[in-house]
C-alpha cells in the first residue's frame, strides 16, 4: 500500500512537472510585456471612476501590513480623502497621504500620548507643532493636517510618480523611511472604496 501510494505521488508530480514545462514558460512569457510596469491589480474595492493603475503607479513594495479599522478611523480616511479633493489632488494623493497616515497613527487622531509621545507629535500624521506644523489644535483637525501634509508633499518634485514610500518620506523625514510601504495596499484600497462616496 505504502509503495502504490509513493508512486502516485510522485506520477502526479512528475505530470505537474511536465505541464510546467511545457505550458508554464510559454504561458508567462506571453503575458509579460518586455517593458511591464507592476499592475494595480490587487485593489479590492474597484469601483467606477477610479483608475486604480492611478492608485498605485509602481504596485506595492515589500510585504504588506493590514489593519481592520474601527468607525472612527474609516471617517478619518474618509476626511483625508475630502481633504484631499479640497485641495484639488487626485486620488495618488490620497494614497499617499492615507498610507503615511496609516504608519504614522494607524489613522487615529492622536493627542499627547504623556511619555509615549514621540517628542510633541500629534493627529493623523504626527505632526509637531515645535517643527512648524501648526498649533496643537490645527494638527488634530484631519482636514488641516491632511492640507497640510499635502501642502509638503506639492512641494516634492516628481512625487506622483514616486513609490508610496519615497514620497511619504520626503515630506516626513522619519527615522523609519521603509515603514511606510507596506500600506500602500490597504491605502489604494480605502481610496478605491471611499473616493466616489
Amino acid at each position: 500500500m505504502n509503495t502504490i501510494f509513493r508512486k502516485s505521488v510522485l506520477g502526479v508530480a512528475g505530470l505537474a512537472f511536465a505541464g510546467g514545462v511545457f505550458a508554464g514558460p510559454m504561458t508567462a512569457h506571453a503575458a509579460t510585456p518586455v517593458d511591464a510596469k507592476p499592475a494595480a491589480v490587487a485593489v479590492q474595492a474597484d469601483k467606477p471612476g477610479v483608475d486604480t493603475a492611478k492608485l498605485m503607479p509602481h504596485g506595492v513594495q515589500g510585504a504588506q501590513s493590514k489593519i481592520t479599522l474601527n468607525d472612527e478611523q474609516v471617517g478619518n480616511a474618509k476626511a483625508i480623502i475630502a481633504a484631499t479633493k479640497k485641495s484639488g489632488l487626485n486620488e495618488r494623493a490620497a494614497v499617499i497621504s492615507i498610507g503615511t497616515s496609516l504608519q504614522e497613527s494607524k489613522l487615529e487622531n492622536l493627542g499627547h500620548l504623556g511619555d509615549r509621545n514621540d517628542h510633541d507629535s500629534l493627529g493623523l500624521f504626527q505632526q509637531r507643532p515645535s517643527s512648524g506644523w501648526g498649533t496643537p489644535e490645527q494638527i488634530t483637525d484631519p482636514e488641516y493636517s491632511t492640507m497640510a501634509f499635502q501642502k509638503g508633499l506639492k512641494q516634492v518634485d516628481g512625487w506622483q510618480d514616486m513609490p508610496l514610500t519615497e514620497a511619504a518620506q520626503t515630506v516626513q523625514v522619519s527615522a523609519y523611511p521603509d515603514a511606510y510601504a507596506q500600506w500602500e495596499q490597504q491605502a489604494a484600497d480605502l481610496v478605491a472604496q471611499h473616493w466616489n462616496n
